[in-house]
């Protein structure tokens, strides 16, 4: 089943709108006077963050000068943004900002990973995401605890789908994070174990950039995620870097930005250990652990 949801179309109904209001030179500010609508939300629309109705898009594009034509293909794109991935049936187990990601992960056909600090979603054991959830919400119910590890892990069954083909995961560890224990190092040392036998899957690739490895292009650029789309459809999504944090997030589609990421990219790949060598590093750490206890 596609869980792909609303997430592309809204993206690409959003891009559609923005090039729209900047070819016509209309400032959001100008465009929100005449709507009467605020400036934050143009911004939601022309971000893909919620769904639009058709009567909403018409108005925009005929501020915009837009043709007959243009705004029909517009409206038929707002009626498809009113899908509904499983993500929006999880509530606040998922913040609205990262409902736009999951959607995104969910519709690539590639997704890219550079991890300073922690193991990635995608790839984390039961256990690493419960440690992690409670150092940072000690107070959180059991309930909604245990909904958040159901999101997670949901969104791991997108690595081993059928239909449509599962996306390909290119991770690249910064060595810090699989040298940093669970306070439980059994669990660590289970996690690391997970990581080798992940690192198997046909469609998974995990290698670790050495800490005494130099200084890779753009080495400011901290975590990031890249995310390619499909390429054979008429329109391809571009790809798209994303970032997040504790109270929001960032998300990257302008060629400029793609190129900065993409030679950050290829730096790392040049500085990392093979994924043969990363499997010794993972395997030789989890001995250590274990050795330890």
């Amino acid at each position: 089943m596609d869980d792909s949801g609303s997430t592309v179309p809204r993206r690409q109904l959003g891009r559609y709108l923005r090039e729209l209001r900047e070819g016509a030179h209309v400032t959001v500010t100008a465009a929100a006077k005449e709507l009467e609508w605020s400036a934050p939300r143009i911004w939601r629309y022309e971000t893909g963050q919620v769904p639009m109705h058709p009567n909403d898009v018409e108005a925009m594009c005929r501020v915009y000068g837009a043709s007959r034509e243009t705004i029909e293909t517009m409206r038929s794109l707002a009626r498809e943004t009113k899908a509904h991935g499983w993500w929006h049936s999880y509530g606040e187990a998922i913040k609205d900002w990262f409902k736009l990601y999951v959607g995104l992960e969910a519709a690539a056909t590639k997704i890219r990973h550079y991890e300073v600090s922690l193991v990635p979603g995608l790839l984390q054991t039961v256990e690493y995401m419960r440690e992690l959830i409670a150092i940072d919400q000690p107070s959180l119910p059991s309930v909604e605890s245990q909904a958040k590890v159901d999101v997670r892990l949901r969104r791991q069954r997108l690595l081993a789908r059928a239909v449509p083909r599962a996306p390909y995961l290119d991770v690249i560890l910064n060595e810090a994070v699989v040298r940093r224990p669970l306070r439980d190092r059994r669990a660590m040392t289970r996690q690391l174990d997970a990581l080798v036998v992940a690192s198997q899957q046909h469609n998974i690739k995990v290698r670790v950039l050495p800490l005494d490895a130099p200084l890779f292009r753009w080495a400011s650029t901290g975590t990031f995620t890249m995310l390619d789309f499909p390429t054979d459809v008429r329109a391809p999504e571009p790809t798209t870097i994303y970032m997040d944090g504790p109270c929001g997030a960032v998300y990257l589609d302008k060629p400029h930005e793609i190129e900065i990421y993409e030679q950050a990219w290829r730096s790392l790949g040049e500085l990392a250990l093979d994924v043969d060598k990363s499997r010794e590093l993972l395997t030789g750490l989890a001995k250590e652990l274990i050795d330890g206890a």
